[in-house]
């Protein structure tokens, strides 16, 4: 997580992560604005360069060669991603409305979301036809494709690949697919003639906005890779296996491509902003929308309403620069900049077989080489997300020192009224008042209670779960709460705090709270309440506020779906954003159905429901070391509860059950071995690890409390033999949130993987077996 030696006084909110944004993220990045936040809302984290695109499709680049990992490009603009959706705007209150979590407050917001197909006007396109934007959402769909054109059955004759749309997206479309899996079939031994290509255009002429020398060229290419194109071919319909134009035409599609007719989400129509006859939102020179100075918008998504311009990824990307400029300056309050577009602009359409057309104006020109120069430019843009530049850390304390210096002069900055350099940004005078406070707070070190005016607000929209057990508690606050101990039961206690590693305090909060409940479900109990003890940095009351409803709106989503009361807790202010719960649950108190860790038998298997890795992946994150989808997946691993785990594994009979935390896979399960009197037989092959943790492991990187946990290594009876292997140190990788250890008698062992499985545990694995304790001292004996 990045953490901020400055208090948050102003949120710049980027929506999209197209190539406007990027390059936002990226110039924020080697030129950052004291005291602003950044948080990107995307529905990716791999987000694509269309100029790239049809080289993929070619088969000439992998996917993480066109696709900028937008997860690792924002920790290194110290940006938060959020992966969700957006699906409104509330301008009146400044928040923007997500589909999955709480809304998020702006002070300054930016669209760069790219365009949507608007298929709903033909009948039958939107079931039956395959948009090609957004182009994020286009690779899942083509991978389908590609595995379909494989399977065909020759029976059933030649299949029919469409493409609806002649301008350059199409051509580049059909050109790219046809050459991809016409080596496709050719590479499994069958017929390329298999597949019949066609291209369908309401224009007259396909390329419509290029000069003629550029079209006729691009028609002769089509003619002679035999790809049918028929222009005055508007498609007003889509049925399974045929495409119906207006001149009332009909023409086999197997499969339908769509390329034409995009605009503006429909989500839009509800924000207020103007927006231009095909929904996309109008914007002044300045990328300023035209009735709301406060959002911006760059790219496919923007109306520039001076002049028409083309939906082309050169605009985007050139719209950066300016956008970058008024962002910053609309936060300062300053004037802004008027954004120039270019009259006329290099274009370089590639044929699909590394060769390409260049299209400027009336110029154009043809060959190889135009495809490797295009090659070149594409590498060199794309080096910018992925070469990221290396912050020196190599002076130990130079950090703390700059981060003293940097808010001494922000604290006079803000006592200048933010005339002075540093800051620049436009604060109100309570504002100012709040901020000098929140400085002073945190050089000092400063543990003062958040006020209760800011709790209060934070608060009052998160409902826990009512229980009749609770007797008082947030429902009516009071000194403390008060919890009724059903008969019969007996009360299981435990405790969790840490502070966050991620910079989203919504899914930090999930997070937190579903580890913290771990111990209760892998006890076999029942969570009943929870308490919570937070440290939030202090800042502007409006900041810290949102901080505090994102973090606990999801924890208390994760405590209410597990049934757990949140009773009470502490807020204060403290350095870094932390959290934490003591969680009470309940048993019966016969101790029939606790699960210990002591109860481990000679032929039990060995089970674990979740793969490892997160101590590793983090550790990378924190240095931009890792892949977004990488910690994307390892999140949505930590967020899965332990609580039907649990259920499953009692009813299979478990005899010994702990949840992986801090001590890693091997620390835990000596931790059963020991009370059990046991061996354990571990099977390294077997182990279930999370997307990329040997990657990292093999970059030699570790998390902080692994050098702790590789001291248990003297309980490992052959380390020597496994210390080459990649996945040895994930042994002792420390784990948050992480899944089920358990002992299961063997007989009920391919019941219960089957079962765990079926309930979401998919990575549910069979990693042992217990075996009856030897001679040796060390318990765990590793094999292949």
């Amino acid at each position: 997580m990045q953490s901020s030696n400055q208090p948050v006084l102003r949120d710049l909110v980027l929506v999209g992560g197209g190539h406007s944004h990027v390059g936002v993220l990226r110039m924020f990045a080697m030129n950052p604005e004291p005291g602003v936040r950044i948080t990107v809302i995307c529905t990716d984290i791999d987000t694509p360069y269309s100029g790239m695109l049809p080289g993929y499709i070619s088969g000439h680049y992998s996917f993480d060669e066109v696709h900028i990992d937008l997860g690792r490009l924002c920790a290194f603009a110290g940006a938060r991603l959020y992966h969700d959706a957006v699906v409104s705007i509330d301008r009146q209150n400044k928040k923007v409305i997500c589909r999955h979590r709480p809304a998020v407050a702006y002070d300054v917001l930016s669209i760069n979301i790219g365009s949507t197909p608007q298929m709903q006007q033909v009948e039958g396109a939107q079931t039956l036809a395959v948009p090609v934007k957004p182009i994020a959402q286009f690779n899942q769909r083509w991978l389908a494709l590609l595995d379909k054109a494989r399977q065909w059955p020759s029976h059933r004759g030649r299949m029919t690949i469409a493409v609806v749309g002649g301008g350059a997206g199409g051509v580049e479309l059909v050109l790219s697919m046809q050459y991809r899996l016409r080596n496709e079939l050719k590479a499994l031994g069958r017929n390329p003639e298999d597949l019949q290509f066609v291209l369908l255009t309401a224009a007259d002429t396909i390329l419509p906005t290029h000069n003629p020398g550029v079209r006729a060229r691009f028609a002769k290419v089509l003619s002679e890779r035999n790809i049918e194109v028929h222009t005055q071919a508007e498609v007003v319909q889509v049925s399974p296996g045929c495409l119906h134009t207006k001149n009332g035409r009909t023409h086999d599609a197997d499969e339908t491509m769509w390329v034409t007719q995009a605009g503006g989400p429909a989500w839009l129509q509800s924000t207020g902003l103007a927006l231009d006859a095909q929904g996309f939102i109008q914007v002044n020179a300045q990328l300023q929308t035209v009735n709301d100075p406060l959002v911006f918008a760059a790219g496919d998504i923007a109306s520039f309403i001076d002049r028409p311009l083309e939906k082309a990824g050169v605009f985007a990307v050139r719209m950066g620069k300016p956008l970058t400029e008024n962002l910053r300056r609309s936060l300062r309050g300053q004037g802004l900049i008027t954004y120039k577009p270019q009259r006329h602009w290099l274009a370089l359409i590639s044929t699909g077989n590394r060769y390409a057309v260049a299209s400027r104006g009336a110029l154009g020109f043809a060959g190889d080489w135009v495809w490797h120069w295009k090659d070149r430019i594409d590498r060199h843009f794309m080096r910018r997300f992925t070469d990221l530049p290396v912050m020196d850390t190599s002076r130990p304390g130079a950090h703390v020192r700059t981060a003293i210096q940097s808010m001494g002069q922000l604290l006079k900055d803000i006592r200048a009224q933010g005339k002075a350099p540093t800051t620049h940004l436009s604060l109100s005078a309570e504002e100012s008042q709040q901020a000098i406070s929140a400085i002073a707070m945190r050089c000092g070190g400063c543990g003062a209670k958040v006020g209760a005016t800011i709790l209060s607000r934070a608060l009052e929209h998160l409902k826990p779960v009512a229980r009749p057990d609770v007797l008082i508690g947030l429902h009516s606050p009071d000194d403390a709460a008060v919890v009724r101990v059903p008969p019969g039961m007996a009360v299981v206690q435990t405790v969790d705090f840490f502070r966050a590693f991620i910079d989203d305090p919504y899914l930090f909060g999930k997070v937190a709270a579903n580890h913290a409940l771990g111990d209760i479900f892998a006890m076999g109990a029942e969570a009943q309440t929870a308490t919570a003890v937070v440290t939030v940095p202090p800042g502007l009351e409006s900041k810290v506020e949102d901080l505090l409803t994102q973090m606990m709106g999801g924890a208390i989503e994760v405590l209410n779906a597990a049934g757990c009361a949140l009773v009470g807790g502490h807020t204060g202010e403290g350095a870094e954003l932390a959290l934490g719960f003591a969680i009470n649950g309940l048993i019966d108190e016969k101790m029939d159905s606790v699960m210990r860790k002591g109860g481990m038998q000679a032929g039990d298997v060995l089970l674990l429901t979740k793969p490892i890795g997160t101590g590793t992946l983090f550790a990378a994150h924190a240095r931009h070391a890792t892949k977004g989808r990488w910690i994307d997946a390892a999140l949505q691993s930590m967020l899965q509860s332990n609580q039907a785990g649990a259920q499953i594994l009692q009813a299979h009979g478990a005899t010994a059950c702990t949840d992986l935390t801090g001590f890693g896979l091997l620390g835990h399960l000596i931790e059963m071995t020991r009370p059990s009197g046991v061996d354990a037989e571990l099977n390294m092959s077997a182990l279930p690890l999370l997307d990329g943790a040997v990657d990292c492991v093999k970059a030699g990187i570790v998390s902080s409390l692994q050098p702790a946990n590789v001291r248990l290594r003297r309980a490992l009876r052959n380390a020597d033999e496994f210390v080459g292997d990649p996945r040895y140190p994930l042994l002792f990788d420390p784990q948050t949130a992480g899944g089920l250890l358990a002992s299961v008698p063997a007989a009920q062992a391919a019941a219960c993987v089957q079962a765990l499985q079926a309930a979401g545990y998919v990575h549910t694995t069979i990693i042992g077996r217990i075996t009856v304790q030897g001679d040796a001292i060390e318990p765990v004996l590793l094999k292949t």
